[in-house]
């Protein structure tokens, strides 16, 4: 049954390889379901409601997304959305939190609308290849300054600096980075998982990871927030560039993630396209619609889902398995709490490394495809954002090929496109 759904063996990749892959996938996600609570709580959402339903809209969607596109990619409610709806809209004192709900609601019936219509298929291919290649490499460095950050390596305040690597938590990072060095280097079969658990256990005698006195709890109800959405309240003009931030933001990072992870997963075509990318489009869609009814923020296709590809999963069959991770998790918090920042961050600074392989396919020869490539890693890496990468890149390609007087490469489309990013960057 498991060939039929998912043509394992036309992947070249077997259900022990599959299952594995995404149980690493859960390991580098599993800390939205403390994240996401958290950033919630201060919005004035009851915390508990808020860490079942990140549950279980991550297991309902990744299981959705395995199904039905065949695809290695889990989804959970997105990291960047999450601060902004929490911590500029909500505490802020822009809008309530229902009304927040409201405005992601209305963006998800957006993308729901363009991704039916084929047009997200389009502005894809618009992007321009060497400007895809480039989002490859910055999802890379941004999934490394993830490691870096969460493995206290780096420190972010006001500017970048080193860690302190006396302490505890940033020397366990580092144990563990030289133990997955050292895994991948004999390529063993499974590193990355086997570097995560060995690296949670070695953390139990230095203080890092706690263990939990009991292994089992049961869920709370997600009553407080359940349809407690106020669409109507969210329908006023002037939130309209609030929602088109969520849309952009939404967009752009789930392209990155599909097209950055898929060519590590060499899913993608000659262009740099992942065929049939309407199907992930629709899953996501659904996804950050479904979420608002259940009071979450936007639910996405996550970066975390590299690790998993690195792992060797290539087909659905990983993410249906994180998807019984995260269903799992409903009743096993306690476990999934255990995993620290310490024990995930040096797989995410190895994958990011995996994932730079695409630079050397950029056209350096050119200018005018150079700079958009750079523009696109440079604003991915010192903004923080992927989208804002994406969307610089693009704007930079079409203002490159028109101060050079190349106009005649630029379609209609781009031109179109880069209209609504600039905007994203004015309002």
């Amino acid at each position: 049954m498991l060939e039929r759904l998912f043509k394992l063996k036309e992947h070249n990749t077997n259900p022990k390889t599959e299952i594995s892959a995404g149980i690493v996938t859960f390991m580098t996600m599993a800390y939205i379901l403390v994240v996401q609570p958290s950033f919630m709580g201060a919005a004035g959402m009851d915390v508990g409601a808020v860490t079942v339903v990140t549950a279980i809209l991550s297991a309902i969607f990744s299981l959705f997304m395995g199904l039905y596109t065949n695809l290695p990619f889990a989804l959970a409610p997105a990291m960047g959305s999450n601060a902004f709806f929490a911590f500029t809209l909500v505490a802020g004192g822009v809008v309530s939190w229902q009304t927040g709900l409201g405005m992601v609601f209305i963006s998800g019936v957006i993308f729901l609308l363009l991704s039916v219509l084929g047009l997200r298929e389009v502005i894809v291919k618009l992007i321009p290849k060497n400007v895809k290649l480039a989002i490859g490499a910055a999802v890379g460095f941004y999934i490394v300054s993830l490691g870096f950050k969460n493995g206290g390596i780096m420190q972010i305040d006001g500017s970048i600096s080193m860690g302190d690597i006396k302490t505890p938590a940033v020397l366990l990072t580092i144990i563990g980075l030289c133990l997955l060095v050292f895994l991948m280097s004999r390529k063993v079969k499974g590193a990355v998982f086997i570097g995560i658990i060995a690296t949670t256990i070695i953390g139990i005698p230095m203080g890092i990871t706690q263990v939990p006195e009991t292994l089992v709890s049961m869920p709370p109800s997600i009553e407080p927030i359940f349809m407690k959405l106020d669409i109507m309240g969210a329908l006023k003009w002037s939130f309209f560039p609030l929602i088109f931030t969520f849309f952009v933001g939404d967009f752009f990072s789930t392209l990155g993630t599909l097209i950055g992870v898929s060519a590590k997963a060499n899913l993608l075509d000659e262009e740099g396209n992942l065929p049939n990318i309407e199907k992930p489009f629709l899953v996501d869609s659904i996804a950050t619609i479904v979420g608002a009814l259940f009071g979450s923020t936007v639910v996405t296709t996550y970066i975390e889902s590299a690790s998993g590809v690195e792992e060797g999963g290539r087909t659905g069959l990983t993410a249906v398995s994180t998807a019984v991770c995260f269903a799992l998790a409903i009743f096993i918090t306690p476990i999934v709490g255990m995993i620290p920042n310490q024990a995930t961050a040096p797989a995410l600074i190895i994958i990011g490394l995996m994932m730079l392989s695409g630079l050397k396919d950029i056209d350096f020869s050119d200018f005018t495809e150079s700079f958009p490539a750079f523009a696109t890693i440079a604003f991915t890496i010192f903004t923080n954002s992927i989208s804002n990468g994406i969307s610089m890149g693009i704007i930079a390609y079409t203002f490159t090929k028109l101060v050079s007087g190349r106009y005649k490469e630029l379609n209609w489309g781009i031109y179109i496109l880069s209209i609504p990013l600039i905007l994203y960057f004015l309002i």
